[in-house]
């Protein structure tokens, strides 16, 4: 886990071709049989990514990229969002893992990639629910353009990052090219489980937040 990282050098960063499939495998709980109508809220039509194409989405931002370092903390005060980050790999089939389930408020840093506030894509996820209820990222679908996201990393420093699109996939269209690539920028991408939810199939795709650093702390 980052709190047992002993220094700062940077890792070989995987590329992140070999998780253009990864669909947060077992994130998705079940919902002690409640009513999917009245599960987490999903994303609005207006929050995804419109202009990507006309170039409104990537206006650069003057930030100077940090060095390597580990995420400590994720923090999204629009949402009362506070939860210690653990290191997170690949499963098996190579799929980004999720965190322990059994810590509700608990996210998960994708440590083979970069760190957040590096230049490029960094990605924390987390639960959507447990057994026992929501979780971390249960609210993640009603984050809205221009809210801020802060990751509290082991150097001492917080990597602040605002959200300029968030939209939900499905897992087996899941596009990983469009949400892993580098822009050029350091970018942060938070997912969690959304969609449809069934007790055989549990949830049916991922909710993606879309946002780039625009100053430290």
């Amino acid at each position: 886990m980052g709190q047992q990282y002993g220094g700062w050098k940077s890792r070989r960063r995987s590329p992140w071709g070999v998780l253009t499939l990864a669909l947060l495998s077992g994130i998705a709980m079940i919902k002690n049989g409640s009513d999917v109508t009245l599960g987490p809220p999903q994303p609005a039509a207006a929050a995804a990514l419109a202009g990507r194409a006309a170039g409104e989405t990537f206006i650069p931002v003057s930030v100077e990229p940090l060095a390597y370092a580990p995420a400590a903390r994720v923090k999204i005060p629009a949402l009362n969002v506070d939860a210690p980050v653990v290191d997170v790999g690949a499963d098996q089939d190579g799929w980004i893992a999720a965190p322990p389930p059994q810590d509700p408020n608990l996210a998960g840093w994708y440590q083979n990639g970069v760190s957040p506030g590096q230049r490029g894509t960094a990605v924390v996820v987390g639960h959507v629910d447990n057994l026992s209820g929501p979780a971390v990222f249960y609210g993640l679908g009603s984050i809205q353009k221009g809210y801020h996201i802060e990751v509290d990393r082991f150097d001492g420093k917080t990597a602040v990052f605002e959200v300029y699109g968030v939209e939900v996939f499905p897992k087996d269209q899941f596009p990983g090219a469009r949400v892993y690539g580098d822009t050029g920028q350091p970018e942060l991408r938070v997912i969690t489980c959304g969609g449809g939810y069934s007790k055989a199939g549990g949830y049916s795709g991922n909710v993606v937040v879309f946002a780039r650093m625009v100053k430290t702390l």
